[in-house]
């Protein structure tokens, strides 16, 4: 009998996120093996159908959260839905919501086993920021009591290990994968190029990319640059731009999450992609540029530093002047560092371990 699992995410796609396009990439490949998966998630919107049937299979039901305009929304529809699951487990997506410890707390009143993948993330926010640290230790009770417990990055792996008073180590670590559709075969990657790819926030470090092409196109005169998301910041990156002098060489540019083909072919025809975030656990959009074939700069901080100290990619201090960045930049553009491929994670090493981690779970229940 196929083992029943629902999975609740406060977010899943057409909504845009690294959180996002693991669930998709997970619940898809999970079904293929036989898995029955259930997403259960919100919608602010009140706009995207209540109840869909994914192409990959898998159910998708969506209800309402409040309040709309804020991240730490809750949702009581999801609350009960949680509770009256017909599953043999229950699968958190993310921590940083009011949804994962109301999935908990529903999980643990089923007497349902259930595990947690951690994806923490950033926030442009200082003062949200600060207050990580209790936030994480509010939830010490729920996270022990849970059946596993999975980072997707060792960092992430350690931070928590040591929130919870446990060994590193203790934590069990899956990589993000990071696949793309072909890009058409007669395409290359066009000279001077670099793209930044996620939410047009502060904190994912775009205006950093901004601030360096000033100086990078001093050496390259073709330098250009693609921000490839949305978000409240993309006038004030504009302004910037225009400020700098390099207004013409910058665009931002949302491209769906759901359309896999239009970012495969973005990825395929940059020269050099930028995360130049405050925070990253694992980031997808950094695993997509590689195994994809587009080497990467990143700055060291958080779980990036893991990815710098493994030489997937070029790391810039978190500090970086914008003179120091243009330079990790020409290095990418004029000798590229690319991991051999045969030694990234990918979605079917990422599946495979939390399918382990379920069948484990499930015959110690």
């Amino acid at each position: 009998m196929a083992t029943r699992v629902a999975m609740i995410a406060a977010r899943c796609q057409p909504e845009i996120g690294g959180i996002e396009s693991h669930v998709a990439e997970v619940a898809s490949r999970l079904t293929a093996r036989g898995y029955e998966v259930e997403i259960l998630t919100t919608d602010r919107s009140g706009a995207l159908p209540k109840v869909e049937r994914t192409e990959a299979g898998y159910l998708i039901r969506r209800f309402r959260a409040y309040p709309a305009k804020r991240d730490y929304y809750f949702s009581p529809g999801l609350f009960i839905a949680a509770l009256r699951a017909d599953c043999d487990l229950i699968h958190v997506q993310g921590v940083h919501t009011l949804v994962p410890p109301m999935a908990m707390i529903a999980a643990w009143l089923r007497r349902r086993p259930y595990l947690l993948t951690f994806h923490t993330g950033g926030n442009s926010s200082a003062l949200r920021e600060k207050a990580r640290g209790t936030q994480w230790r509010v939830l010490a009770p729920l996270l022990k009591r849970a059946d596993a417990l999975i980072g997707v990055s060792v960092y992430e792996g350690h931070r928590f290990d040591d929130v919870l008073g446990w060994p590193r180590g203790t934590i069990t670590v899956i990589r993000n994968g990071g696949s793309l559709p072909p890009a058409d075969p007669s395409l290359t990657s066009v000279p001077g190029r670099i793209i930044s790819v996620g939410r047009v926030e502060r904190y994912k470090g775009h205006h950093r990319a901004v601030e360096a092409l000033a100086h990078l196109v001093e050496t390259h005169p073709d330098a250009h640059l693609q921000i490839l998301g949305s978000g409240p910041y993309e006038a004030d990156l504009y302004a910037l731009a225009d400020s700098l002098g390099v207004r013409d060489r910058v665009t931002v540019e949302f491209i769906p999450p759901v359309d896999r083909a239009a970012m495969g072919e973005r990825v395929a025809s940059a020269s050099v992609m930028a995360l130049l975030s405050d925070y990253e656990a694992h980031p997808v959009a950094v695993m997509e540029s590689l195994t994809a074939g587009t080497p990467a700069v990143v700055s060291r901080t958080s779980g990036l530093t893991e990815l710098a100290d493994m030489g997937w990619v070029v790391g810039v201090p978190a500090q970086a002047t914008p003179q120091e960045t243009a330079a990790a930049f020409a290095e990418q553009l004029d000798h590229p560092i690319l991991p051999d491929p045969s030694i990234l994670p990918t979605w079917e090493t990422c599946v495979s371990g939390v399918a382990d981690t379920y069948d484990s779970i499930m015959k110690s229940s």
